[in-house]
């Protein structure tokens, strides 16, 4: 490979741009959007003799490259026919940085706790004194982790972006978690969004691990006939596959029991997750921003104490909001709407109980000022994406926490 082009100037581009870059291949980026930001890192990068478009994606862009790496978030169906016109093949930052990373790897997947799942495993590993690292798309790419080195395990959560387009890639030890309708606004329908998940483990061999959800097990079962590839198949329970799955991995890993069960004791969960922020006039609030689905909203609201004042709403990914409609009438007291899904979700819910629409999370405060009362828990889990009102669901959940200290100064 001389030639490579990047599509997409987020964390991920920048840092398989830069990875290869330092391997001295001919990079090229190109990037649809054009802001104030962006323009300063296409002067940083074009200083690093890493050339940027941005503002569009150009079919001469394309031209001439011997591989193009798409971001997670690109689905530009254009771009793409203009690929497979000009005979360009296309792979993912994943894929990249797996082929410049000797050291094996936990690959951990599904719709919902996997972030939760690599922070627990990256955590039992640090304590039982190997040199782990955690990245993917919970925050650090893993072309910069590559870059950087210095570690001995990675432990990478993929999303199924990520994995749309692998080819090589292979974990050692691949963790499926559970997979529940999510991303319909990217997928034609759920079994679309599941293949691209099983991809985790399709290129794994005898020797490898595969720990999988057992709600999985038949359609896993049904993929792996197509294939000559059997790795080692063990099944999670589905109420506590985070915990399980890394005792699993720990005793793979030859880690030994005590490790583990003071790793799972000492884990405090992660934040935006579930998150206590505070007690204002006997009134709980919780953070649960990381909920960017309908089955992360029902299981937060299966695990928090009624009465509740649910927060709803951001940028719609397809969700089916009616299935939450019992759970909603046994425990929530008023479900307050936000961002570009409240109507739809007014309209699925609307059998449920009460609800309110409002503009910002802002005006949320007002409402909960004046209908909270003793005993009552605010329940910030939107259930949605954040992108309409938010960069990610980070930003979103530290402003919830911001407007929850200053309702406690006020």
């Amino acid at each position: 490979m001389r030639k490579a082009g990047v599509i997409g100037l987020g964390k991920s581009g920048i840092a398989v741009a830069r990875l290869l870059r330092e391997s001295d291949i001919q990079i090229e980026v190109s990037e649809r959007r054009d802001t104030e930001e962006l323009r300063a890192e296409k002067e940083r990068l074009e200083r690093e003799g890493i050339k940027v478009e941005i503002g569009k994606h150009s079919k001469e862009f394309i031209r001439d490259k011997d591989l193009l790496i798409v971001s997670p978030g690109v689905d530009n169906p254009q771009l793409f026919l203009w690929a497979k016109e000009e005979g360009v093949p296309l792979v993912s930052e994943i894929e990249v940085a797996y082929r410049f990373c000797s050291s094996p790897i936990i690959a951990i997947t599904g719709t919902n706790g996997k972030s939760s799942a690599a922070t627990l495993i990256g955590e039992m590993l640090k304590k039982a004194g190997k040199k782990a690292v955690v990245c993917g798309n919970i925050g650090i790419p893993f072309s910069h982790i590559v870059r950087e080195g210095g570690y001995e395990v990675v432990v990478l959560e993929v999303s199924s972006f990520q994995l749309e387009r692998i080819d090589r890639f292979k974990p050692y030890i691949s963790v499926i978690l559970n997979i529940t309708p999510d991303h319909l606004d990217r997928y034609q329908n759920f079994e679309e969004y599941k293949r691209a998940k099983y991809r985790i483990f399709e290129n794994q061999r005898e020797g490898d691990w595969l720990l999988i959800n057992k709600s999985c097990q038949q359609a896993v079962k049904r993929h792996l006939l197509n294939t000559n590839r059997f790795p080692h198949i063990l099944w999670l329970d589905e109420k506590d596959e985070i915990k399980q799955s890394a005792k699993i991995v720990g005793r793979i890993l030859g880690i030994s029991k005590e490790i583990i069960q003071r790793s799972l004791e000492e884990f405090k969960g992660l934040e935006h997750r579930l998150e206590y922020v505070d007690t204002i006039g006997k009134v709980r609030f919780i953070n649960d921003s990381k909920a960017t689905n309908v089955d992360a909203v029902r299981y937060a609201l299966e695990n928090v104490s009624p009465p509740v004042i649910l927060i709803l709403g951001g940028k719609d990914k397809g969700g089916e909001f009616s299935s939450l409609c019992s759970l909603i009438k046994e425990k929530v007291k008023k479900t307050i709407l936000i961002g570009k899904a409240k109507e739809k979700i007014r309209e699925q819910i609307k059998e449920a109980g009460e609800t309110e629409e409002v503009c910002s999370l802002k005006e949320v405060f007002s409402i909960v000022r004046r209908i909270g009362e003793e005993g009552d828990t605010v329940l910030f889990s939107p259930g949605c994406a954040s992108f309409d009102m938010f960069a990610n669901f980070e930003e979103r959940g530290r402003e919830f926490k911001k407007l929850v200290k200053e309702m406690a100064k006020g």
